[in-house]
Formats: C-alpha cells, sequence, structure tokens
C-alpha cells in the first residue's frame, strides 16, 4: 500500500505502522472502557462531581507520574517500559472486569480501579511518544505525531457508540471485558519489536538526577515553557466538556448510554477531520493562530452543549470540538519534540503531560463542583471564558514558529587525558575558558554570551559567571562547575548541531593564538596527604 500523502508517509515505516494499527486496538478497548466506567458511575452515585472525577482519575496519574515515567523513557529501554506498563493495565482490566461481575463495584473501587489505569498510561505514554522518534526519520515526525491523533480519534469516533452499545446490551462489566482483550495485539507487536539501542559510554542518570535535568532543561527553553502555558490553560477549559458530558447526555438532552456514545462519536469524527486536515492548516496558519482558534472552537463548542436541547445540535458542536482537540494537542506534542534533543525528549514530553493533563484533571474536578453547584450549563460557561481567556494569554506567550531545530548530538568534545587519579564521581569540576576580546567585539560577544549561559545551564552547567580580567580588560573568564566529573563529560556530549553556531561565532571572536584555553580544575578545600596522586592509567566511566 502506497502512503504519499504528508499524513500518512509515517506509515511506510514497518515498526511504526504495526505498533500504530496494534495501538488502534488498545485505543479502542480503552473507550469502551471510559464509556462504561462513567455510565457506570452515573449508575452507583447522583453525585455530578464523582461522575466527573471519573476523568480525573484517569488524568491524575498522568500529572502525578509522568515526570517519572519520562526519566525512565530516557534511561531505560523503551520497549520494556512500554511492554510493562501494557500487562500492568491488562491486569487491573482483568481485576475490574471480574469485580464488576461478582458485584463489588461501589464508586470508590471504580476510581480506584480507573486511576490504576491512569498509572499504566502516565507509564506508558512519555515512551512511547520518544519511541516515534526512534521508528520514523525526523522528517517525518509531524506527520507521525499527528498520525497518533488520528488513530486515537479513528477510535473514539466509533468506538464510545459501540461501547454505548454494548453497555446497554450486556452492561458496563462486558465494556471492561473488551477493553482487556484489546491490550493482546499490542503487546504482541512491542514484543517483535527489535529497537535499535545505541551504546552509551556514560553509567546511567539516577532517577532524581534525571528528573532534576529534565527540568532544567525544560526551564531554559523559552520555546517549552510556551508550549507547557498554553497546554495547562488549554487542559483545564477543554476538560469541561470531556468531564460533564454524561450529565449533558443525561439531563441537558435527556439521553442514555447510547446518546452519550453518540456524542463521544461526534467528537472523534471531528478530531479525525482535523488531524486528516492538520497538515494544511500548518502550511496554511501559524502555530499562533491554529491555537487561538483551537481555544475558539472549543469555547463555542462549549456554549452549544450548555444552551442545546437536542443531541444532534449538540453533536454537531462536538464535531468542533473534536478538531480543536487533536490540532492543539497535536501541535503542541509536535513542537516539545522538535524542540528537544533525543537524550531528554521523554522527560520533555513528560512534562508537558504533566502540566497538560494536570489542567485536565484539575478542571474536570472543577467544572464537576461548579456543576454541582451552579448546574451543567453554567459550568460549561464558565469553561468557555477560561478558553477565550486563554487566547489573550497568547499575547504574552505566544507559540513558536513550527521549524524544526537540528537537535542531532554535535559530537566535536573529546574527553582530554588526565594526569590525576579522579574517579568518575569525583568533583566538584570548576571549568574556566579564557577568551581574549576586542573592545569592538564587545556587544556581540556579551550577546553570545548571553546565549551560551542559557546552553550550558540547559545542559547541567551549575553556577555560571562571566569575569573580566581587571588588569588586562581585552580578558574574559567563562567559569561553571559540574558535580562531577562524569557529569561534565555527560555536560558535553549534550551539546546539539544547534548550539553550533554560538560555539563558532565566539571562537571566531577570539582573539588568542589558537582556541579559547580551558582549565579543567578540581575543587578542593583542603589537600589531604595521597589524595591527589600522578597516574596514567585510563578512567573507567562506568564506577
Amino acid at each position: 500500500m502506497a502512503y504519499s500523502s504528508a499524513t500518512l508517509a509515517p506509515l511506510r515505516h514497518d515498526t511504526y505502522r504495526a505498533i500504530w494499527f496494534a495501538s488502534l486496538s488498545s485505543n479502542f478497548g480503552g473507550l469502551i472502557q471510559a464509556v462504561g466506567a462513567a455510565w457506570m458511575m452515573t449508575t452507583i452515585t447522583a453525585s455530578e462531581d464523582m461522575v466527573a472525577l471519573v476523568q480525573t482519575s484517569t488524568a491524575l496519574p498522568i500529572m502525578l507520574f509522568s515526570l517519572v515515567s519520562g526519566a525512565l523513557a530516557d534511561n531505560y529501554d523503551r520497549r520494556r517500559v512500554m511492554l510493562t506498563a501494557q500487562c500492568m493495565m491488562l491486569v487491573v482490566s482483568a481485576l475490574l472486569t471480574a469485580s464488576a461481575l461478582l458485584g463489588w463495584i461501589t464508586p470508590w473501587l471504580l476510581l480506584f480501579f480507573t486511576f490504576l489505569i491512569g498509572c499504566g498510561t502516565a507509564l506508558n505514554n512519555p515512551s512511547w511518544q520518544a519511541s516515534v522518534g526512534d521508528m520514523v526519520p525526523r522528517a517525518d515526525l509531524p506527520g507521525a505525531v499527528t498520525l497518533n491523533s488520528m488513530g486515537f480519534n479513528i477510535t473514539r469516533s466509533v468506538g464510545p457508540a459501540i461501547g454505548g452499545a454494548i453497555v446497554a446490551a450486556a452492561g458496563a462489566a462486558a465494556a471492561f471485558a473488551v477493553n482487556t482483550l484489546s491490550y493482546i495485539p499490542l503487546i504482541y507487536a512491542l514484543l517483535r519489536w527489535r529497537p535499535s539501542i545505541p551504546v552509551s559510554t556514560l553509567p546511567r542518570e539516577a532517577l532524581g538526577s534525571a528528573i532534576f535535568a529534565g527540568l532544567r532543561y525544560v526551564s531554559m527553553s523559552p520555546n517549552l515553557e510556551k508550549v507547557l502555558v498554553r497546554g495547562l490553560i488549554f487542559g483545564i477549559g477543554a476538560s469541561s466538556i470531556l468531564a460533564l458530558l454524561p450529565v449533558v447526555a443525561l439531563d441537558l438532552v435527556a439521553g442514555g448510554p447510547l446518546t452519550y456514545g453518540f456524542m463521544l462519536g461526534a467528537f472523534g469524527i471531528g478530531a479525525i477531520g482535523g488531524a486528516v486536515l492538520s497538515a494544511r492548516i500548518r502550511q496554511a496558519l501559524s502555530s499562533e493562530s491554529i491555537i487561538r482558534l483551537a481555544f475558539a472552537g472549543f469555547a463555542l463548542s462549549a456554549v452549544i452543549a450548555a444552551f442545546s436541547p437536542s443531541a444532534v445540535l449538540t453533536s454537531a458542536g462536538l464535531l468542533i470540538s473534536g478538531a480543536c482537540w487533536v490540532s492543539a494537542l497535536s501541535l503542541f506534542n509536535t513542537i516539545v519534540q522538535l524542540s528537544t534533543p533525543r537524550w531528554v525528549v521523554g522527560r520533555a514530553l513528560s512534562l508537558y503531560q504533566t502540566v497538560t493533563f494536570g489542567g485536565i484533571a484539575g478542571g474536570s474536578w472543577l467544572w464537576g463542583v461548579a456543576a454541582d453547584r451552579y448546574g451543567v450549563a453554567d459550568a460549561l460557561l464558565m469553561a468557555s471564558v477560561v478558553l477565550l481567556l486563554g487566547i489573550a494569554i497568547g499575547l504574552r506567550f505566544s507559540m513558536p514558529a513550527f521549524a524544526s531545530l537540528n537537535l542531532d548530538p554535535l559530537n566535536r568534545f573529546t574527553a582530554p587525558a588526565l594526569s590525576l587519579d579522579i574517579t568518575p564521581r569525583s568533583g566538584p569540576i570548576v571549568i574556566q575558558v579564557d577568551y581574549e576580546i576586542a573592545d569592538d567585539d564587545l556587544a556581540e560577544f556579551m550577546a553570545l554570551m548571553g546565549e551560551r549561559r542559557r546552553i550550558r545551564i540547559r545542559d547541567g552547567a551549575r553556577h555560571w559567571a562571566l569575569m573580566r580580567d581587571l588588569e588586562n580588560p581585552g580578558l574574559w573568564t567563562e567559569s561553571y562547575h559540574t558535580p562531577t566529573w562524569v557529569e561534565y563529560i555527560r555536560h558535553n556530549q549534550r551539546r546539539t548541531q544547534a548550539d553550533a553556531e554560538n560555539i563558532d561565532r565566539l571562537r571566531a571572536l577570539h582573539r588568542g593564538e589558537g582556541p579559547p584555553h580551558v582549565h579543567r580544575m578540581i575543587e578542593r578545600q583542603a589537600i589531604p596527604p595521597g589524595d591527589d596522586v600522578f597516574h596514567k592509567a585510563p578512567i573507567d566511566l562506568h564506577h
């Protein structure tokens, strides 16, 4: 089969195609399970707050645990992480099915099971999304991200309707059983995948250090900060429709589980349309324009749902919100991936998910409380106001242009030969780089050093400083620390091709003979006898 369009091009790659189609099965089962859980909650409690908490219980683990999962995705075999997550969800789904069949389900037990399934999703998603870049070339990455959203929403367009029919005909336990079986094709596809894992010359980062490195990288990346702010606001506002939709189907349009399923199906059909048109939309509009339209479209859909007495009219509004949902989230995801090198992409994606799904989880609870207190229609109108505020926030946090940086490793660094007996854990390490700069070049030098500071700190440097010699004003010294020698090596291996321009321009400004001189020193408060010994043996970085 030929996959010629930009959207379908990633399906030319065998591994991605096999896992993508297997994911359809898993997504299909997950949506059927979600319909069963949401509708079961409406039958075992009269609290609209508890109904909204079904979505919160699924989204909350993604907020709580995604950053840890991202660190695992960047430091362990992503395939094994995904297999662990899928097997965990299969077991939990089987237990949920058995509990439902035996009549043991209570509102809090149902929330507990959906929370555990959410934990599996939190573990799986960073590894899955980070693995996309391992399955397709960088040029196909935007299309692959969009295809992932399309795949989920293909199942969303029919899964909920079928889920509603299953619940109506056989009960929620049958929906849970279908979900249990849906994990098997994806587990099989993952077992067959044999990814090429690059061999690292460095020891694996400790979990705490890896999480901190991910937070530091994102905090020093302006493009990622903008995505996080807008993703949070979008998650809070957009969560209203999906969280309150069971109550909308039950109270505002006087429907049943089939009505709820068809409404979710309309949302999914809209999302498929948004995914199909995404490549053309990105060519015609800027990233900020796409996000503003997504906020506005969701606000319109919330207003329609609040005032509509008709399931048909509400479903028409859901077509709009579905298209806006996939357009916004796929754009956010793509910008994160194209703005992040492979060594930290899992953590960057997980932090994006933490913030966005934190907004979804908090928003779901917020709109559930608002619906209990003020009514469903008023809660939806409040959510539309939040979404319109998200457009205004874009004046301060405008989305970056949809462009791809070359974030492949620069590979210019060679570890120096040392004469001092140190171990990989020895430190702190103090680095000083001397530059001789002419007065005419000071303005450009300072601008480049401002960018250099961001790059250094982003990649792990601490206590960065720039100093000028009082006796020789043309001499400037850049200084920074790393905790250990191995962290110094790791810091330098994180340089990317996109950083090369800054490095080359600084070297061009240097007026001294040869390249800027680098001093590598180990900090000592006092030197115990025999601590510093000369040797010629190489350092084993894995100890």
